[in-house]
């Protein structure tokens, strides 16, 4: 098995091995990590001031008693600065009405920046709760001084520091003290953290720190931000993704425009955006109609003539070719066991490829001052943006700062920042600050997309019909191999590298005796576009698969589907977990089934062509599980074939909640997606580009075919997982799972569309 690239190895893996500080600086306590050894010989007080320290995280406490917290996670609706900073004041021991947070720029002292893969409360917690408990003890002994007391008879609540000789306010500390306390790594590793019975914000009913400005308008997105002297900028989107060249471009028409200033072909060093053009104006509804009045005339690039089925060809073409990619999973003697037993059932499913369409279009408004580069816009992985930039200006990364701001939807596609370098080029070329504006149409052929896959699966059978063996081979473009090949990891055979985000999930927590997993990527695809993470990742087409295909081997071998997947979570070997993150293992997958079984009256009698499927799923990563049982109930029409999802039932433990009403409007989301992917969302590739560049006909969901949802979240006290992601993953699986058990037709393409069903049952399309 192998072990999948996180942030956590790379972020909080450094965190544990530097010194936390807390010093008055100014009036104000502020506490930090700090950026190394070469720190430890000065003072705290003189290290914080010098900004010497690169934290993931840091926080204050004013001379008024406010705590301020820095978040350096992406703001997307998922109120991920509330969570973090309530792990921290839960700690401390503040009062939730002095907590406030500030979303920070690319300073350098903030170390790695990233949103995404569910990691930020799962990577940050513990390193958060050890940095409250020493502000806490800091605290403590500061108060203890002015008080006359011993320390170990005080304690922190509501901001206030409570000792035999009377309370004292986080304030009167600050204002009083002057603290300057070094804590070692050792130190921080024994520090008593508060256990799940003590918490008083963790877990509890306060309001999220976002909401009033996101209510009364105050909140700025990236698409709101106004710089003095800027002009308005549209891109012009070439042919193919990679290898287009610009062999004119006339202007006459858009010239007509009142405000129209001009256009630029943009020179790239970076090589991330050949063959563009950009637009300008001083306005930007004059910007959009430039852009539809320009003729740019290219030299598309090799792809230019690709469609999805050539890509899905190729994918299939790869599944079927045992020398195609490397070893995921290699567990036991899979071909020795097909020898041996050759009864087998063989399956490919398949997904087409989606769009993110976030609400916010793409965005980015650039500017150089004063031999800085200035880039103002929403992000979710700066730390991936800035070398790109830096490497396209032909500039030090010393001298580009990202302003970040909240992001109207990210789901991933705000991972890769190529939309900033194309408003950073711009206002190179152009001389001026530029803010760039994607259209929706522009947006969506510029997407980073979900790879159209094809997987193939294949079981076999001992002559009693027990499951001895499965074979999986899985097919897609790999969005880590074109952005961040830092990432990839090593494939169990050792013979070549797989992209982990392209694979999660054919590790599954199922116990196999022999069962081997294959990770190919379709290079086709690859060279057609830059494949994107999109929320849910691999695991939103990998499980649509493999729980598709659970279901497939429990009726051959003749079980019930529920059954059969309970036998398999015996939670023995790797399947045990790793304390603490995946502590339980299989168990709690089994324990939220058991759960799920109850609630929903599993078993019961349905009305005809009604049936309810069942799916199991493990968080993005089995490093990061968040472990959710799920359950769709659909009706289908054998006349017409539609498919009406009538409710969708979840059982999740995702261990310690920290926000639960974010928690449960996480989930809720990624429920609605799995429900429109499974059933409405693709496009397809024609000559180069996907097809449906906006909403009249790329298809999401609409309010009429939402169905009930019925969320339970286990109470738990272990390590807290991410939710950003798993609410996808099981809901194309139930919902082709209980179709399945509707009207026996059994379907292996997403989305699933009733004329699939019309043609399984044998009846006339249309």
């Amino acid at each position: 098995m192998i072990a999948n690239k996180k942030e956590s190895a790379v972020e909080v893996g450094g965190l544990s091995r530097r010194s936390f500080l807390v010093g008055t600086v100014a009036g104000t306590l502020v506490m930090a990590f700090s950026s190394g050894l070469s720190v430890l010989a000065a003072p705290a007080q003189e290290t914080l001031e010098q900004k010497l320290f690169s934290p993931t995280i840091w926080f204050q406490i004013e001379a008024n008693g406010k705590v301020v917290v820095n978040i350096t996670k992406a703001e997307m609706g998922q109120h991920v600065g509330t969570a973090l900073a309530r792990v921290i004041a839960d700690e401390l021991g503040a009062s939730w009405e002095d907590v406030s947070i500030v979303h920070v720029d690319t300073d350098p002292k903030w170390g790695v920046m990233i949103t995404g893969g569910s990691w930020s409360v799962n990577t940050s917690f513990k390193t958060l709760s050890q940095a409250g408990a020493a502000g806490r003890k800091s605290l403590i002994e500061a108060a203890a001084k002015l008080k006359g007391v011993e320390p170990a008879l005080c304690d922190t609540e509501n901001s206030y520091v409570l000792t035999p000789n009377g309370n004292i306010s986080f304030a009167e500390v600050v204002q009083k003290s002057t603290v300057d306390r070094t804590f070692s790594p050792d130190e921080l590793s024994v520090l008593p953290l508060k256990p799940k019975g003590k918490h008083k914000l963790i877990g509890g009913n306060f309001n999220a720190l976002d909401i009033p400005n996101k209510t009364n308008g105050k909140a700025v997105y990236g698409i709101d931000v106004e710089i003095e002297g800027m002009v308005y900028g549209r891109p012009i989107v070439p042919p193919t993704r990679y290898g287009s060249r610009v062999t004119s471009v006339d202007d006459t028409r858009a010239k007509t425009l009142p405000g129209y200033l001009g256009y630029v072909i943009l020179k790239d060093p970076s090589n991330v955006l050949p063959g563009w053009v950009s637009v300008l104006a001083k306005d930007y509804p004059t910007a959009i109609k430039a852009g539809d009045l320009i003729n740019v005339a290219y030299q598309a690039g090799p792809t230019a003539t690709v469609s999805e089925r050539d890509i899905l060809v190729e994918g299939e073409r790869q599944v079927k070719d045992p020398s195609e990619g490397y070893l995921f999973v290699n567990a036991g003697d899979v071909d020795a066991a097909i020898k041996k037993h050759p009864a087998a059932i063989d399956a490919i499913y398949r997904t087409h490829t989606v769009l993110h369409f976030q609400l916010e279009p793409l965005n980015a408004t650039a500017l150089f001052k004063d031999g800085v580069w200035h880039i103002h816009g929403g992000n979710q992985w700066q730390s991936l943006t800035l070398p790109m930039l830096a490497k396209a200006l032909e500039v030090d990364e010393a001298n580009i700062v990202i302003h970040q701001y909240y992001l109207g939807g990210g789901f991933g596609r705000r991972l890769g920042g190529d939309y900033m370098l194309s408003a950073a080029l711009t206002a190179k070329q152009f001389g001026r600050p530029v803010k760039l504006i994607f259209t929706r149409a522009d947006d969506s052929r510029f997407d980073q997309v979900r790879s159209a896959s094809v997987q193939r699966f294949q079981a076999n059978f001992s002559t009693a019909n027990e499951l001895v063996a499965l074979d999986h081979a899985f097919s897609a473009a790999w969005p880590t191999l074109a952005m961040f090949p830092e990432g990839m990891a090593d494939s169990v055979d050792k013979k070549g590298k797989i992209d982990p985000f392209s694979a999660s999930g054919a590790d599954h927590w199922y116990t196999m005796e022999n069962h081997r997993s294959r990770a190919i990527n379709n290079d086709l695809a690859q060279r057609t576009f830059l494949p994107g993470w999109l929320r849910s990742v691999g695991q939103g087409w990998i499980v649509w698969g493999l729980e598709s295909f659970i279901d497939e081997a429990a009726h051959k071998a003749g079980i019930d589907p529920l059954e059969f997947r309970l036998q398999r979570l015996d939670g023995k070997g790797i399947q045990a977990g790793i304390a603490p993150e995946t502590q339980g293992g299989a168990h709690r997958l089994r324990h939220v089934l058991e759960v799920l079984k109850q609630r929903i009256g599993y078993g019961a009698r349905l009305p005809a062509n009604e049936g309810i499927g069942i799916a199991l799923s493990a968080g993005q990563e089995r490093t990061n599980a968040t472990w959710i049982a799920t359950s769709a109930h659909v009706a289908v029409d054998p006349d017409s074939g539609s498919i009406q999802v009538k409710k969708i039932s979840m059982v999740v433990d995702a261990g310690v909640i920290i926000h639960p009403d974010g928690a449960l409007a996480q989930l809720e989301g990624g429920a609605l997606w799995g429900v429109s992917m499974a059933l409405n969302e693709y496009t397809e590739f024609v000559d180069g580009q996907v097809r449906d560049v906006n909403l009249n006909t790329y298809m999401p969901i609409r309010m009429n075919e939402v169905p009930e949802i019925g969320i339970e979240i286990i109470e738990s006290s272990e390590f807290p997982t991410g939710l950003g992601e798993p609410g996808v993953i099981g809901i194309a699986p139930a919902i082709g799972n209980a179709i399945y058990q509707a009207v026996g037709v059994r379907l292996r393409d997403l989305p699933m569309k009733p004329e699939h069903i019309l043609a399984a049952l044998g009846k006339k399309v249309g």
